[in-house]
This record gives structure tokens, sequence and C-alpha cells, in this order.
């Protein structure tokens, strides 16, 4: 790939990048709160204020974004519905199947602290109709979420174990197994390429994100300049374009959580529009 070139900077824990028809990134700031829109000409625009913890972003068929945090909610014109407000401290990442439905997961313990023994959260599916029911449990810290190309496997990052891969059928899925497990890896945000590459973002410290075949192994990396990378996503008119943001990283102080973008060898999968 490409050098990393940043186009947005100076943001706290920057999460849920996503890509809109026009090619405007979507991210959020954990820490900071919000959610903003970056437009070509390099001017950033606030869409969501001051809401904080949104880890996950997706697209609406009808207009407006999809955000986590508190709850699952659909914000258009300003305007915010809640879809699903589990019992739950909060919410982090999320993605769409190919038929509109939300995939999303739970947090029940404070993901910032490793200290005690942790309680562990669920993947929950939101369905067209609004209905919401728990795909599985037993989710350490949960974080990126995604699908292989044909829609058949369901990727889940779980930070402090490794990647899951399920089997996946309209809406069920079935033969969990750990895709990847290793002690230098820490998954956070992933996106999945045509070819069935995952990439992962790796937020141990290594400053990179790492691609692992459909077999678990590790088959790419990129190299970013900063520690903590925390979430990507493709994008552009050929897909080929590569979103990565980082958190506010102690080795870069004077630059913060930032947007990077470099270019892909092979494009990455579309993203479907959420029907929520």
């Amino acid at each position: 790939m490409a050098g990393l070139e940043a186009l947005a900077w100076g943001y706290g824990l920057v999460e849920g990048p996503r890509v809109d028809t026009w090619g405007n990134p979507y991210f959020s700031d954990v820490h900071g709160g919000g959610v903003h829109r970056l437009r070509p000409d390099g001017a950033i625009d606030l869409v969501v204020p001051k809401r904080r913890g949104v880890g996950g972003v997706a697209l609406h068929r009808d207009g407006g974004i999809v955000i986590s945090g508190r709850n699952i909610c659909h914000v258009l014109d300003g305007e915010t519905r809640i879809v699903f407000a589990p019992d739950a401290p909060g919410l982090n990442d999320l993605f769409v199947d190919a038929a509109g439905r939300v995939v999303c997961g739970t947090m029940r313990s404070d993901p910032f602290s490793m200290d005690g023994p942790r309680v562990t959260g669920e993947c929950w599916l939101i369905d067209t109709d609004g209905l919401a029911r728990e795909l599985y449990d037993d989710v350490s810290l949960t974080n990126g979420i995604g699908f292989a190309p044909d829609g058949r496997t369901l990727y889940h990052s779980d930070t402090t174990r490794g990647i899951w891969a399920h089997d996946y059928d309209d809406g069920r899925v079935a033969n969990r197994r750990l895709l990847v497990q290793r002690d230098d890896l820490s998954p956070d945000g992933l996106a999945v390429d045509e070819a069935g590459t995952v990439w992962v973002a790796d937020v141990s410290g290594s400053g990179a994100v790492r691609g692992f075949a459909p077999d678990g192994a590790e088959v790419g990396r990129v190299e970013v300049p900063a520690r903590m990378v925390t979430s990507l996503c493709f994008g552009g008119p050929d897909g080929r374009d590569l979103y990565v943001v980082t958190a506010d990283n102690t080795d870069v102080p004077d630059r913060g959580g930032t947007i990077f973008r470099t270019r892909a060898e092979v494009p990455g999968c579309a993203v479907p529009l959420a029907a929520v």
C-alpha cells in the first residue's frame, strides 16, 4: 500500500469511520464527543454534537446515520430516534448485513480498565422490523464487526481474546470459533476486502493495521505513524481508499487522534445501508 496521508487530527479517541455515497468520511470522538463528517475540501461538519462513547457508525437507507453509545439510534436532520436500548452501560461497534439489519455488541465492563474480572457482553441483531435478539453472549470486550464477501461469515473483534468467526445465514449464527488469537494482537475495528482478507486495527500499541486470511494466517500489514490504531474502513469510487483512525497517542501529542487515508491494492467490500 502507499503511504498514509493525514486528513484531520487533534481529536481524542477516534472511532467509527464510515464513508458515504459521496465519498465523505464520518468518524466519532469517543472521549471528546460528537460525530463528524469530513468534506472533500477539508472542512469538517459536526453531524451529531456532544454525544460521547460512539464506537460505531452506519449509513441509513432513508438518510442520516445509525450510531452507538448508550443506545443505538438513528439520527436524521437533527432528530434522534432510539432504535435499541438494552439494559447495558453502552454499546460499541456495529455493522450492517445484506438485508439492512444491524449487528452490534454491548459493553458491560469499562473498556479502558483491565483490572479485575470482566463482565462479558453480548452480540445483538436488530431486525428491519425493529425487534432485537441476542445472537450470542460471552464477549469480553466487543469491537469491530464485519462480514466475508459472500455474507456467510460474521467476524467479531473481542479485544482481550482475539477475532471470532461465525457461520451466518439470514440473521442466524452457528459454529463460533476463534479465527485469530495471538499474544501480540489486540483487535479493535475491522474491515474486509473483496479477496476476503480481514483487516484489523491493532490497538496493542504496535502501530499497525494487520491483515488475516479466512484461515487465520497473517497476510498483510500497514504501518501507521501512531501506536494506538483503533479502526478502519474502505471507501472511494473504486473502494480502494482505506481510512485508518487512531487514538490520542502520547507518542505524537501534537497530532492527537488522527484520520489517515491510503490506497489499498484490493477494494473493500461494499457496506450495506441500515434499514432499522
